[in-house]
C-alpha cells in the first residue's frame, strides 16, 4: 500500500489552518469539510474555489477516495477519482475553472453496499510551467481504467508531475 505522505500532509494542513480549506460546491451547495453528500448528488465533478496565491498561475486538482473498499479495510485505497489540470482563477471571484482535457476523468462516489461513508478528498496543487496533461492521460481522451485507479500513489504522482505540496484540501463523505 502506498505511503502517501502527501495525503497526510494535506489532511493536517486543513486541520491546522482553516484558510487552506479548498472550496467545493456539489449540486449547487457549498460543502463544509467532512460534510455528508448523497452519492447521487456527487456524480459530476465539484466546482472548485480558493483564494489562490498567484492569479496568473495554473492549478491542478487530484480527487481520491481514501477509504476503499471499506473505511476499516482500505486494502484497495486510495482510489483515484479525478486529475484535472488547467485550473485558472477568475478575475472577479475565487472560483477556479478549467477548459483543459482531464488526465483522469472524474468518477463519482460508488462505495460498495453496506460500506460506511468514504472520504472523497480533493487536493489543489500549483501546476508547473510547461506541464502537459496529455503526457499523462490515456490516448484520445479515453476514460482512465479502474486498474490504474486502485492503490493510487499520490506521492509518486506528485514527484512524476513535478508538483509541490498541496495548497488547499477538502473532503466530503458519501455512501
Amino acid at each position: 500500500m502506498p505511503t502517501n505522505t502527501s495525503i497526510k500532509q494535506g489532511l493536517k494542513l486543513i486541520e491546522d489552518d482553516k484558510s487552506k480549506v479548498l472550496g467545493l460546491t456539489v449540486a449547487n451547495r457549498s460543502i463544509s469539510t467532512g460534510e455528508f453528500v448523497p452519492k447521487a448528488d456527487a456524480q459530476s465533478a465539484p466546482e472548485i474555489s480558493f483564494a489562490v496565491p498567484a492569479q496568473s498561475a495554473t492549478y491542478l486538482v487530484v480527487g481520491l477516495d481514501l477509504d476503499a473498499p471499506l473505511p476499516s479495510f482500505g486494502v484497495l485505497g486510495p482510489i483515484l477519482h479525478w486529475i484535472q489540470p488547467g485550473f485558472k482563477a477568475s478575475q472577479s471571484s475565487n472560483t477556479l475553472a478549467s477548459s483543459e482535457p482531464f488526465v483522469a476523468n472524474y468518477i463519482g462516489p460508488a462505495p460498495p453496499p453496506f460500506s460506511g461513508p468514504h472520504r472523497y478528498t480533493f487536493f489543489l496543487f500549483e501546476q508547473p510551467e510547461g506541464f502537459s496533461g496529455k503526457e499523462y492521460a490515456p490516448p484520445n481522451g479515453k476514460p482512465l481504467g479502474n486498474v490504474n485507479r486502485m492503490r493510487y500513489d499520490l506521492d509518486a504522482w506528485v514527484k512524476k508531475a513535478g508538483l509541490g505540496e498541496p495548497l488547499a484540501v477538502n473532503y466530503f463523505k458519501s455512501n
